[in-house]
């Protein structure tokens, strides 16, 4: 009897730690996993919905108005005094905190969470991350012209972090686990169930593995119905009577409007990177403290937001009066281009916060200020101008995010106007193409870009920075090593690396050298001589990134 006791004890072990390593290693193929997905999304849907309701609490008590939905009107009344320093009161509090908690002043966003799906195993930063989502939560809520998804996003894609380490997921898991919290917290921030499935497959994970699916539409459905549990089913703009299209005639200036569109995501991408090369610049010059860099952009927001409110917060008002129709050409040109430079600002101040809804704003008023000009030169062959505005809303957006699919998508949830698709496919498509030539890829990857993570070339391209040297190379000690004599040799010519380098610097050095081997070294000072640690061979190297290659293959198609 005991021994049949200790018999199935011992099974019994064997059974959960073979489900264990299932989950860990195949959780995405599993049913079990499919749970854990439903409780990240809720999670994370839950999350989107508090950050939601604690800026407009916050927003609400600062600007003194009952519905922040028409914060922009409201603040028309408000004593200029006030319009000013309320931005300059978060700056400095945004500020502060971002010298306390993050290491180079910097707050985090989507782009982080893509290079952690990338390169991080699907894990993101947790301590920069809470005070990130805290500044942004200060900026929207104070006069900062950015949007909420950024944060948000952010904020999943650390409950993902924290379940994946706690479950000890391995990669490809943990990946699935980001995008299914990414997922429900777009979901639950817009009502936009379709759009935040494929938001984090297209922009997070970056590709439609089928193992993938499931549990994120699992998570995203989640997050939907936290919102709605709350907001009810709604859509977040309500549009004017119905749209119609005269397809035959007017889809040529529907194709034209995607080129406008498409050069106006440029210039917003270019604005945004080259104020923020401008502030870094004018605050090394003048030697100001990393704190005070957020509440000078504050300053310059609340200046622009005394003649123009419309650039306070994310500006769903603005975006509703562009897609209605109420405003005239001058004011839609006009409210764009102060759009695009007070987001330029609030970024350039690392203020927090996104660039979704800015981009919504610009893309509607873009499209309203193009759609005037078109109905008025062919009145008989139109249909209403404000159609115009959905699909500049769709095609700014998408271009500047490079999410072509997605952003059609939340387009249509968003406004709930399913009859003007191709008119909105139309114009994406134009400006995802335009943008895509003139900037690399779209505004997330060209801000890793400019940090030196290059991952909008695909796998091919980033795999070599993930392997560092010493954990490739051959010690002494091991079978087959190099010669230490030759190594020697080798590092008395300069022919050698560190042992922190990547493959993506080895690669290049092999074929420049033609050598079959190269030594690895370590330093402990800069000007103290290299000891030899090992060697890393060409064909070792090759073998590594050739697996890397496989296995990131298998799971972008199973």
């Amino acid at each position: 009897m005991p021994y049949q006791l200790s018999d199935q004890w011992r099974e019994t072990r064997a059974l959960c730690g073979r489900g264990w390593d299932t989950l860990r290693h195949k959780g995405p193929g599993q049913v079990t996993f499919w749970v854990i997905a439903l409780l990240v999304g809720a999670a994370a849907g839950f999350a989107a919905l508090v950050f939601r309701l604690a800026i407009h609490r916050l927003q609400a008590f600062v600007y003194g108005t009952e519905d922040v939905n028409l914060l922009a009107s409201f603040a028309e009344t408000l004593p200029w005094v006030y319009v000013l320093l309320i931005p300059v009161a978060g700056g400095a509090t945004v500020g502060l905190i971002l010298q306390k908690f993050t290491p180079d002043g910097r707050v985090r966003s989507v782009s982080d969470v893509i290079e952690g799906a990338a390169l991080n195993d699907g894990r993101v930063e947790k301590k920069a991350g809470i005070a990130s989502a805290l500044c942004s939560w200060i900026t929207l809520s104070t006069g900062g012209s950015t949007g909420r998804e950024g944060p948000v996003v952010h904020i999943a894609a650390m409950i993902a972090s924290s379940v994946s380490n706690l479950l000890r997921v391995d990669g490809i898991t943990g990946r699935d686990l980001l995008g299914c919290a990414v997922a429900a917290a777009v979901s639950a921030s817009f009502n936009a169930p379709i759009a935040g499935a494929l938001f984090g497959l297209e922009v997070v994970l970056r590709h439609f593995a089928f193992h993938a699916f499931a549990p994120i539409v699992v998570a995203s459905a989640a997050g939907t119905v936290i919102n709605r549990i709350y907001f009810g089913d709604v859509t977040e703009f309500v549009l004017p009577g119905t749209t119609t299209v005269e397809f035959y005639l007017e889809l040529p200036a529907f194709f034209l409007m995607g080129l406008v569109c498409g050069l106006v995501a440029v210039l917003m991408i270019k604005a945004l990177f080259w104020s923020d090369s401008v502030g870094t610049a004018i605050q090394t010059r003048l030697g100001l403290p990393h704190w005070l860099r957020p509440a000078v952009a504050g300053l310059l927001l609340g200046a622009i937001a005394i003649a123009f409110p419309h650039i306070i917060g994310v500006g769903y008002e603005t975006t509703s009066r562009a897609l209605s129709g109420q405003l005239t050409l001058s004011q839609a040109f006009l409210f764009a281009a102060v759009k695009v430079a007070a987001v330029s600002i609030t970024m350039a101040g690392r203020m927090g916060g996104g660039v979704f809804s800015p981009s919504l704003m610009v893309g509607a008023l873009t499209g309203l200020t193009f759609g005037h000009i078109a109905t008025g030169l062919f009145p008989e062959q139109s249909s209403v101008f404000t159609l115009y505005a959905l699909a500049g809303m769709g095609a700014v957006a998408a271009a500047v995010l490079g999410a072509p699919i997605s952003t059609t998508l939340i387009v249509f949830e968003l406004t709930g106007d399913w009859q003007t698709g191709l008119a909105v496919m139309v114009s994406v498509s134009m400006s995802t193409a335009v943008a895509s030539r003139l900037v690399d890829r779209s505004f997330f990857l060209s801000q890793l870009a400019r940090r030196n993570v290059q991952l909008a070339a695909g796998p091919q391209a980033y795999l070599l920075a993930m392997f560092r040297v010493q954990g490739v190379m051959r010690k002494p000690s091991d079978e087959g090593a190099a010669d230490e004599e030759a190594c020697l040799r080798m590092i008395e010519q300069g022919l050698y690396l560190n042992a922190q380098a990547t493959l993506e610097a080895a690669l290049p050095l092999f074929d420049k050298s033609g050598v079959a081997y190269l030594p690895v070294v370590t330093r402990s000072g800069p000007d103290d001589a290299p000891v030899l640690q090992g060697a890393l061979f060409h064909v070792d190297a090759l073998k590594a990134y050739n697996r890397a290659l496989a296995a990131t293959a298998e799971e972008e198609h199973s």
